[in-house]
Parts: C-alpha cells; structure tokens; sequence
C-alpha cells in the first residue's frame, strides 16, 4: 500500500466513530458531548457515501441533554436532518450503555420530535441485545402530520394514470403506507420517489410499502426520505402497524413486521394510545475518519473504544 495515502496531514481532523445499525438501517455514530460538528449536514453527506465514504443511511450525533439522559440529532445521507429514527434510538441505547455513558437500563432520549423512553435488554456478557422504546402516540392529524388531505385515510393518488391509496401517518415525522396485495411486484425505486416527493407532502415523506401476511404479521419496505429505500426503518414499521390496525387489516397487539433487514414487533398501547416498538442493535466496527476541518469540529476523542479498522 502507498505508505502516502495511510499518513495522517495536519489539514484533516482524525474522528472516532461507530458504525451501527438496527436490523439493516445503518448510521455512524459519534460521540458529541463535548463538541459537536460544524458542518454536520455536509459531514454526514460525506462520510455516507458508500463508496467513497464509509457509507451509511446517514450520521447520528450523540449530544448532552438539558430535558433527557441524552440527546439524538440525526441527519440524512442527503443531509438533511431528520425528526426521529427508531433503528437509530435502540443504537443510541446500545452505545451508551455498551461504552459506559450510562448504568441505567431504562433512558429518555431528546429527539426533535420530543424525549423517548428507551427499555434496554441485556445479555450474558452484559451488552444490550435488544431495545424497547416508547414511540409515543402516533399523529393522525393531517394538518399535524402534515399532508394536504381532509382525512388521513386511504387518500388517492393518481401515478402514472392509476390510484394510489395512501394511509398517512405521523410518527414524529411523515409517513404514507400503501398496502398491497403483493410487494414482489411493487417497483419501489421507481414508485417511492414520486410518492416522497408528491404535492400531497409539505415536507416530503417516508414512503412504506406493506403486505399483511394476517393480523400479527406484515411485510414491508421502505422509501425513506433523504436516504431512499433501506433496509428497515423503525418509524415505519410503528406507522404500518398503527395504519393496518386503523384500517381494520391487523390488531393492536404483538404485530410482526419483516422488513429486508430484519424484523420487529411492535404493539399498540390502548391505555395511553402509545406504540411500542422491540427490536435489535449492533455493533458493526468502530474506526478512525479523516474529514477537512471546515467540514467537522467534532473533538478527536471520543467515548467509542480503541478503533478496530482504521479508514
């Protein structure tokens, strides 16, 4: 190897980061408490390309929290920034409890769509397994979701001379669920695009594809807004499942959703109207980055242990 492309120039900045995903939605993580990047749109931009960076749905920055334990800001491969990320919150428990941040098994997370509360699950070698979090009650108010409808239900949509019907649904940031009978034949890279970006959305939308197997058990896939389609979207899945239940398709109780990259169970609270949603974490690597300076005042230590692969 060229010993000049592995020297480290005084004009870049060396990074700690973590890679992470939650059953396929993958960020890269930093740890933000004592600095947070300048430039984070253009950051995440850079570093989620996924072949000249290390490539990623996007970054998520874990920050210090005046209201919770911690904060989360999440912000696209595109770089825009996005209200909430269910994957991304159970990665946000891991890797503070993982890495010591926290003992507590039971965390609030600030989110730009208001605090979460996140149930940690451990294993034998004391590392979170799995993460349950409070989703809280969904928003089905087309003007709060928002969507440019008089009813969140079953709105047409014509595409390519044919309807669409969507289900909107507002899980701390806009979604539309299309169910259909068979989601083999749904071309979704063509079709999520026109639909995330269709008048219908003042802010664009997520965009969910779903098939209900039966009551309990819904498989789906996922446009994303800013990243296209991932393998999984936790925000999604707690929409589809709160969708089908509204439309009478599935209950409110331990409902299944496969998506490509996983699955997660999600259920319907009918005391307080809450969705629950239980899914994995992992760890992926952890590594060094080097970003111009203008682009991230992230300081070079961090809480993410000694990096394992250097990129």
């Amino acid at each position: 190897m060229d010993k000049a492309k592995t020297t480290y120039h005084p004009s870049v900045a060396p990074l700690l980061f973590t890679k992470m995903h939650g059953i396929g939605n993958d960020y890269i993580y930093f740890d933000c408490r004592n600095g947070s990047p300048s430039h984070p749109e253009a950051l995440s931009r850079a570093l989620s390309d996924r072949h000249k960076g290390i490539g990623g749905d996007g970054i998520i920055l874990i920050c210090p929290s005046r209201i919770a334990d911690f904060k989360m800001r999440i912000f696209n491969a595109d770089g825009s920034e996005a209200k909430m990320c269910g994957n991304g919150s159970r990665c946000v428990g891991k890797y503070v409890y993982d890495y010591g941040l926290t003992q507590n098994k039971e965390i609030t997370l600030e989110t730009l769509s208001g605090v979460k509360y996140l149930y940690l699950t451990t294993g034998a070698d004391n590392k979170v397994s799995e993460v349950t979090v409070d989703m809280g009650a969904p928003v089905l108010s087309p003007a709060s979701i928002p969507v440019n409808a008089s009813d969140n239900l079953r709105i047409p949509v014509e595409v390519d001379g044919r309807t669409i019907e969507i289900t909107a649904v507002s899980m701390g940031n806009p979604h539309g669920v299309v169910f259909v009978d068979n989601l083999d034949t749904i071309d979704i890279p063509a079709l999520g695009p026109v639909l995330e970006k269709h008048p219908m959305w003042p802010d664009r939308a997520n965009i969910e594809f779903a098939q209900v197997l039966s009551p309990h058990e819904i498989r789906m896939r996922v446009w994303e807004r800013g990243s296209g389609e991932t393998q999984a979207c936790g925000t999604g899945a707690c929409a589809t499942a709160v969708a089908a239940s509204l439309l009478g398709l599935a209950g409110n109780d331990n409902i299944t959703v496969h998506l490509l990259g996983g699955d997660l169970r999600i259920s319907l609270n009918p005391a307080n109207g809450h969705v629950m949603m239980t899914g994995g974490a992992t760890t992926v690597f952890t590594g060094r980055v080097e970003v111009p300076p203008d682009i991230s005042t992230v300081p070079p230590a961090g809480k993410a242990p000694e990096a394992r692969i250097g990129i």
